[in-house]
């Protein structure tokens, strides 16, 4: 079966400002060496699906460079093997991508040019690990005209989800945007389906979908496009809760997916990293994540008190006491450093005698000695963005690196 895949990877992610200041929100950073467009690029790849299109649109300088430096390899002088780039090409006129299905229809002539047997539109900002195979042997089991991921969520929590109403066979029944009394699942009265926003459809169902969303001025998948199909067509919800994944511990939460949309949810999956029992362990070599080539040094620890963090490559920490946090590549601690809860991104300097606490410092930054954030909540909303959960976030730094400047 040959399937092809429209990535939506155009995200302007304003609810992860100020770190989607200058990048979308698929190409920023997460743990200590990927960006979050990683992850659904994997999935497909570990599922075989190796005809990619990733649509891109906002800010997309950085996530260019990143598909090219870290998932170039991937493709050849194969047609079916290929991750290519598409920024919106105004072949419907001056506009960009008005919304998800409009961001397929203006590309519609790539599904054409290829003739794939189906289409699976993913989005490109989520942390989570998927074998699709599975999801289209559920979709051709049903005999489906489109498949819906949906991941069960406690009742209680439901309302704050885009839910999926569906009949004992999992039939789609119903989209509910964030309802008040969310239906639960048939088999699980205690929870409820939440849409993840990875969807495969038959070509011809979507080919002619695309034609009347664009006849009648609409321009969502979710809002559009799959409440209307519902009334004519097979749509079925797949239970991401039965995906297995190969190399997955016992103490890992099995069904992990989660929509970093905001700072608090983005902060809160770092630390389900962390600790020697994660609930979302990034080592697994039968579902590897790829991400960017790099080819700096490793890590260098001189002295330090460290509990339970992760180092990035090229790192120096010269005498810091690191809790519950994160660095990525090429951060340089100065002595007497304190980092708690942290998230600290590539090229930062953090001069001696700094503390930090529950603080996200974007990349180039430099933060200078004996300062203390994350401890007094009123003055750091006097300088800094301030999450409603309370994390303090430093927008991206212009530091650049020095050839040298890790030298002691």
């Amino acid at each position: 079966m040959k399937v092809l895949a429209m990535v939506l990877a155009g995200g302007q992610g304003s609810r992860l400002h100020p770190l989607t200041a200058e990048r979308s929100k698929p190409a920023v950073p997460f743990g200590s060496r990927y960006r979050i467009v990683d992850f659904v690029l994997s999935n497909l790849i570990n599922s075989e699906i190796y005809s990619i299109y990733l649509l891109i649109q906002y800010k997309s300088q950085s996530l260019i460079e990143h598909i090219d430096r870290g998932w170039g390899r991937y493709g050849n002088s194969y047609t079916s093997q290929f991750i290519t780039l598409v920024p919106p090409q105004l072949r419907e006129g001056d506009v960009w991508f008005q919304g998800t299905s409009d961001a397929v229809f203006q590309n519609i002539n790539l599904i054409k040019r290829h003739a794939p047997d189906m289409v699976a539109v993913f989005g490109a900002d989520h942390i989570y690990r998927m074998d699709v195979r599975q999801m289209i042997d559920f979709h051709k089991l049903h005999s489906a005209h489109v498949s819906v991921a949906a991941i069960p969520v406690p009742l209680n929590k439901a309302s704050s989800f885009g839910i999926i109403d569906t009949d004992t066979d999992g039939r789609i029944q119903g989209f509910l945007e964030k309802p008040e009394n969310p239906p639960p699942m048939p088999s699980d009265p205690s929870q409820s389906y939440g849409s993840m926003g990875n969807y495969l459809f038959e070509t011809d169902v979507l080919l002619t979908a695309l034609n009347e969303a664009k006849e009648r001025g609409e321009n969502d998948f979710g809002r559009h496009i799959l409440p209307r199909l519902i009334r004519s067509h097979r749509v079925y919800a797949y239970n991401f809760a039965n995906n297995r994944i190969p190399g997955i511990s016992s103490y890992e939460e099995q069904s992990y997916w989660r929509d970093v949309g905001d700072i608090d949810t983005y902060y809160a999956a770092h630390h389900d990293v962390l600790g020697g029992k994660p609930k979302f362990n990034l080592y697994n070599p039968q579902w590897f994540i790829n991400s960017s080539n790099y080819q700096g040094p490793s890590s260098r620890i001189l002295s330090g008190d460290i509990h339970d963090s992760v180092i990035g490559a090229g790192s120096l920490v010269k005498c810091a006491r690191i809790r519950n946090s994160i660095l990525r590549r090429e951060v340089v601690l100065e002595e007497d450093v304190e980092l708690e809860d942290c998230v600290i991104m590539d090229y930062t300097i953090i001069r001696r005698g700094a503390r930090l606490k529950r603080v996200i410092v974007d990349r180039h930054n430099e933060i200078t000695s004996n300062i203390s954030i994350g401890f007094d909540e009123a003055e750091d909303r006097a300088h800094y963005h301030v999450s409603k959960g309370v994390v303090v976030v430093l927008p991206r730094g212009n530091n650049r690196p020095e050839k040298g400047r890790y030298q002691i």
